[in-house]
């Protein structure tokens, strides 16, 4: 069985389509090609604005002209993350689906159903001539996963309606009206490199196969970071053995949690024995730590082959490893009105070295911009202190929960029609459009759903079938409900 034998139809084969485009953020125009030309062959008007997003509309069916527009949204870029075995180019390749029981997922990649699925489901709405509904508008923006850069550029004027259905949300039975803001801080360690020593050998310490996940949802969920656990490896050995740092390689996104890293090291000959000791004790410790979290981690420690490289000069890689160990990379802080969601948080995403740099990549984000701020004066001390230079880059404001709109209402009665209970009314600590739509047409009523997808952002990124099955048979219903002007 393949994802083109499974019900809806009409939303499998149109998500099909979506997995043969490579779309990883900013790297669009295959998949913005693939959608014009897609409605251009329905006979839906489509266009590309002025930035690059798509926007297509289709009238109201006979009957439904005076209700209120909707405007369908998603984004059309996917986050491109891959197992350390997969051999995958996110530039080229499609991504390759299969069938588990009740769940779609890849092979060894990322699945693109985190917003795939909320742009099938619309391009279905606009195909399916079965659907009622008033004049409906889609919103494909792109870049969502590394900026929010197509909402930030849409224009105002552009879109008519008056209702933004975001189909970006992670499980069925949420009805979201809120989310956290974001900001990017990116530090910057300059340094030497020097001529190994004699006596000192080069080992590959490497740490894979953590759960990973998306930043904002599954931040909570205490996983293992990669970075932070290569980097409480080396700083102890180096303190005391003399070890020192080749290089320093962890994460790929900025709102992925890094599940693999791995780092060049020196180690003196003579106390090899000793460090392999160390820094395996460690591991072993680190292991247990997580076991119920990330119980797939591997790590290790081998000798590499060929001769000692050069290695970053020691005061520099060390200040730059203990202000990373420094860094949070967690919760900060929880809600106090909203319990259990997840109010302020960092991930420490992605470390790289090399050119005369290490930089060192994190995304920040929280329900209040207050919180976020002080979050990043504290980021800025430890780096600053440690010698790096940091700027801070891509803010965004948190789209305000408004829990008494009409849509809500709306949504919660239909929800219990169809399915026998209401919908759980929240906001979530991830990023979504809607924050920074709202301030372009800030008269919009703006709600998100969507179909359960779990650990987006990773390689064990899958979705529900039944659920895909559910949220299409409620959004038809929502637009049959949509009230009149």
């Amino acid at each position: 069985m393949t994802i083109k034998d499974l019900q809806p139809a009409v939303v499998w084969n149109n998500f099909y389509g979506l997995t043969r485009c490579p779309r990883p953020s900013k790297h669009e125009e295959i998949v913005r090609k693939h959608i014009l030309d897609w409605a251009a062959v329905k006979g839906i008007e489509a266009f590309a604005d002025e930035t690059g997003n798509v926007i297509m509309r289709v009238p109201a069916t006979p009957g439904f002209e005076n209700r209120k527009g909707i405007i369908l949204q998603g984004h059309m870029d996917m986050v491109p993350q891959k197992t350390g075995d997969t051999q995958h180019d996110f530039l080229k390749d499609p991504i390759e689906t299969w069938v588990d029981g009740e769940w779609v997922k890849a092979k060894g990649t990322t699945l693109g159903a985190d917003n795939g699925m909320g742009v099938a489901m619309a391009m279905s709405v606009l195909e399916d001539s079965s659907v009622k509904h008033g004049p409906i508008e889609v919103l494909v923006t792109y870049d969502e996963e590394t900026g929010m850069t197509g909402a930030e550029s849409l224009k105002p004027g552009v879109l008519n309606g008056d209702i933004l259905l975001n189909l970006d949300s992670e499980d069925e039975d949420e009805l979201c009206i809120g989310c956290a803001g974001g900001l990017d801080a990116i530090a910057e360690f300059r340094y030497r490199t020097l001529p190994a020593p004699a006596g000192y050998e080069p080992y590959t310490l490497t740490v894979k196969g953590l759960s990973g996940g998306h930043s904002g949802m599954d931040i909570s969920l205490y996983r293992a970071n990669a970075n932070k656990v290569v980097v409480n490896a080396l700083i102890p050995v180096m303190e005391k053995y003399g070890v020192k740092l080749s290089g320093i390689n962890g994460g790929s996104l900025r709102n992925a949690i890094p599940f693999e890293a791995k780092a060049d090291i020196l180690v003196p000959e003579a106390k090899a024995s000793a460090v392999l000791r160390a820094v395996k004790k460690y591991f072993k410790q680190v292991c247990l730590r997580y076991k119920e979290s990330d119980p797939a981690m591997e790590c290790s420690i081998e000798k590499a082959g060929g001769k000692p490289g050069k290695y970053i000069q020691d005061d520099i890689a060390l200040n730059a490893l203990k202000a990373i160990s420094a860094c949070p990379s967690n919760v900060i802080r929880m809600s106090q009105s909203m319990p259990g969601l997840t109010e302020t948080s960092v991930n420490l995403a992605i470390v790289r070295s090399g050119n005369g740099k290490i930089v060192v990549s994190a995304l920040l984000r929280s329900a209040l911009d207050e919180s976020k701020q002080e979050l990043a004066d504290r980021m800025r001390y430890i780096f600053e202190a440690a010698g790096a230079k940091i700027k801070f880059t891509g803010g965004y404001c948190g789209w305000v929960p408004k829990p008494d709109t009409p849509m809500i209402s709306l949504l919660n009665e239909l929800h219990t029609k169809l399915f026998g209970k209401p919908m759980n009314v929240l906001a979530t600590h991830g990023g979504l459009e809607c924050a920074l739509l709202g301030g372009k047409y800030p008269n919009w009523e703006m709600v998100s759903i969507g179909p359960t997808i779990l650990f987006p952002h990773s390689p064990d990124e899958k979705v529900s079938i039944p659920s895909v099955q559910k949220t299409w048979d409620f959004l038809k219903l929502i637009l049959e409900s949509v009230p009149e002007k």
